[in-house]
């Protein structure tokens, strides 16, 4: 019997093919379907104004990698079967579906303690009821349950498909050249030595460099000023829109965010919540913003206003924490808005940020050397020296309303 080959055009690999018919069926899905609607970069544009690419492409971008490494390893003798290769593309594809939109401002308002890894194997298990068993394998490597490591750790790790994708597609849609690596090189490198995720030594290089990449793309792209602001915001408007919408105050919004709104949501752990969660997506969002911006509701219209318009708050950034005299200066300068103090901390409020580029003691990066020995990059590599590329890396940010006076 023939098998249907299906050719996707991706502008950072060229033709990416899906042949095996049950991921063409999990594409076609409304779960995963509702992925285009979701970008990757959230409020990014506002920086970068090409960064508008959604997670369905990243999902993509994930399974040809996976590709090409199972073609890779096979070529190199790792026994990986027709159905473990099928399972590695299924966990790839679907490891991200359990995004929201604006994923991180979501979890610190409206859907508080449920990250998008859980809800992703909530996806995938109601998933494998509706296709009866097809994803059992797929969902036993995503929770790293299945004897074979490797296939865990290339879909999370610290040098998996999925940071991979993202370096490499956000860098080219941000035109941030610092995380074009080179993913064709590494997967290249790739081996497995006792089930496990090894690089063969000849391209640690390339590692470091992926490292660095990634470090470079966290402070200057995904923890830039501008977006950490925006998103701020945006997180401190679902926080007062809920607020408002449990007094009864009158909001126009779909019925999807309504009922997120309304409810205190600590887990998404029903068919019915999952259907519900699966209606929100981007549109939703700015939907509500655009209505907000004309509400009788000062903070709510202002603040919806100021991330429509990007007339978003200043923020300034340093290594230090803002001391108490400091943020009282800046609430100062607002007296004459004559707002309450809960209302003020929607304009002057503090907290931190960090980035560790590297976790020596989780999910370590193996090297395989020339003789066959095994051991871990650190041992290897000049960027350990004094530790400090493993080090976590703290910033502080503080962030004000200009007075408009």
């Amino acid at each position: 019997m023939n098998q249907k080959l299906t050719l996707l055009n991706d502008p950072i690999y060229g033709f990416i093919h899906i042949n095996a018919p049950i991921i063409f069926k999990l594409l076609e899905h409304k779960f995963f379907q509702r992925l285009r609607r979701i970008t990757q970069m959230g409020l990014s544009s506002l920086v970068y104004p090409g960064a508008r690419h959604s997670r369905f492409e990243h999902a993509l971008g994930c399974v040809h990698l996976m590709q090409k490494t199972i073609s890779i390893l096979r070529a190199k003798g790792v026994q990986i079967s027709e159905k473990e290769g099928i399972g590695m593309q299924i966990a790839i594809l679907l490891h991200d579906i359990g995004h929201g939109p604006f994923s991180h401002a979501m979890e610190n308002s409206i859907v508080v303690g449920v990250h998008h890894e859980s809800l992703s194997l909530e996806f995938m298990s109601t998933l494998n009821k509706e296709f009866e068993g097809e994803l059992t394998l797929a969902i036993s490597i995503f929770k790293n349950e299945y004897s074979q490591k490797f296939m865990h750790q290339l879909v999370s790790g610290q040098i998996d498909l999925d940071r991979m994708d993202y370096l490499k597609r956000d860098s080219f849609y941000t035109a941030a050249t610092e995380g074009n690596i080179n993913s064709e090189r590494i997967i290249t490198m790739f081996n497995v030595i006792d089930d496990q995720l090894v690089i063969e030594e000849k391209g640690m290089h390339s590692v470091e460099k992926f490292l660095i990449a990634r470090r470079l793309m966290y402070w200057q792209v995904y923890l830039h000023k501008t977006s950490l602001v925006a998103e701020l915001l945006l997180e401190r408007i679902l926080l007062h829109a809920r607020k408002l919408f449990k007094e009864g105050v009158e909001l126009k919004i779909s019925d999807s965010l309504a009922y997120f709104l309304n409810h205190d949501i600590k887990a998404i752990n029903t068919l019915d919540l999952l259907n519900r969660f699966a209606l929100l997506d981007d549109y939703d969002i700015f939907a509500a913003l655009k209505e907000w911006q004309h509400h009788s509701d000062f903070v709510l219209s202002d603040l919806s206003s100021r991330i429509l318009n990007r007339n978003l708050l200043k923020i300034r950034i340093q290594n230090t924490p803002f001391d108490l005299e400091q943020i009282e200066e800046k609430k100062s300068l607002l007296a004459p808005w004559k707002l309450s103090n809960e209302q003020l901390d929607n304009y002057v409020f503090t907290g931190g940020i960090s980035n560790q580029a590297y976790v020596p003691d989780t999910k370590t990066i193996k090297i395989l050397t020339k003789s066959g020995e095994v051991s871990s990059l650190q041992e290897h590599s000049e960027l350990f020296v004094g530790n400090s590329f493993s080090n976590v890396e703290s910033k502080f940010y503080l962030c004000f309303a200009k007075p408009s006076f």
